[in-house]
């Protein structure tokens, strides 16, 4: 088995299945791809088992029932991660926002141990967006500097998607007990991880907006990162942070 996996969510991404699963399989290095399907409406989840019969130990995937969001999407796959044994867990988005082609050097920063988490960050040297209207540039980069005066946590990119974490980092966050499920998430899980002390590091990505598909933002998404962000400094004063 490989040690890595990489995990996408997906909801209604007929358009990208078949390139996002043949340009992380085709990487030049071992990896493991599991897909974790909110019951697509559009016959994403149909599409990925016939992939599957091409793909027959590399190719993996969980089917839920009604869309229910990114967080708990994530929450599945790591815990199916642990369950089965990998190393290095990667979660990334189906619609080539972010590049295959930087799988392999967030994978590396963790198997060679300079980081416990590596971050494809968008704000770590300028800002590396492409597609973006101004005003969600805007409203994404602030974000993260206003989770940066909030928490104190030193990451340009808060809200980052893209991100690689070792097994050991997963498996002290108590994953049954992350609240949240869109942005705020992964704020969440980044202000955890280094709660408990793991060594974060960003690297630089060029951030390219969907081509296909539909964009999943939403109002309530960023109201959610906004309030959450606070709750999550609040809770932190009354919990101890320390590994088992």
């Amino acid at each position: 088995m490989s040690g890595r996996l990489v995990i996408v969510p997906t909801y209604n991404e007929i358009e990208n299945i078949d390139k996002i699963v043949e340009a992380v399989l085709g990487l030049p290095i071992k990896i493991h791809l599991l897909i974790v399907d909110d019951g697509s409406p559009d016959g994403t989840g149909a599409r990925i088992k016939k992939l599957q019969s091409i793909h027959t130990r590399s190719l993996h995937l969980i089917e839920r029932h009604g869309k229910l969001g990114l967080g708990t999407a994530y929450i599945k796959g790591f815990q199916w991660a642990l369950e089965k044994g990998y190393l290095y867990i990667c979660e990334m988005d189906a619609d080539f926002s972010h590049n295959p082609s930087d799988l392999p050097g967030l994978f590396d920063i963790c198997e060679n141990g300079s980081a416990d988490v590596a971050i494809g960050s968008r704000y770590i040297s300028g800002v590396n967006v492409v597609n973006w209207p101004m005003s969600r540039v805007l409203i994404s980069y602030f974000a993260s500097v206003y989770v940066r005066l909030v928490t104190r946590m030193k990451v340009r990119d808060a809200t980052a998607g893209f991100v690689c974490y070792r097994s050991e980092v997963l498996e002290a966050i108590n994953l049954e007990k992350i609240k949240f499920k869109g942005y705020a998430f992964q704020i969440e899980m980044k202000f955890k991880a280094w709660k408990y002390g793991f060594r974060i590091v960003e690297l630089p990505i060029i951030f390219t907006d969907r081509k296909e598909g539909t964009s999943k933002m939403s109002g309530k998404i960023v109201s959610e990162a906004i309030f959450g962000v606070i709750g999550l400094k609040i809770g932190s004063w009354f919990k101890s942070y320390k590994r088992a």
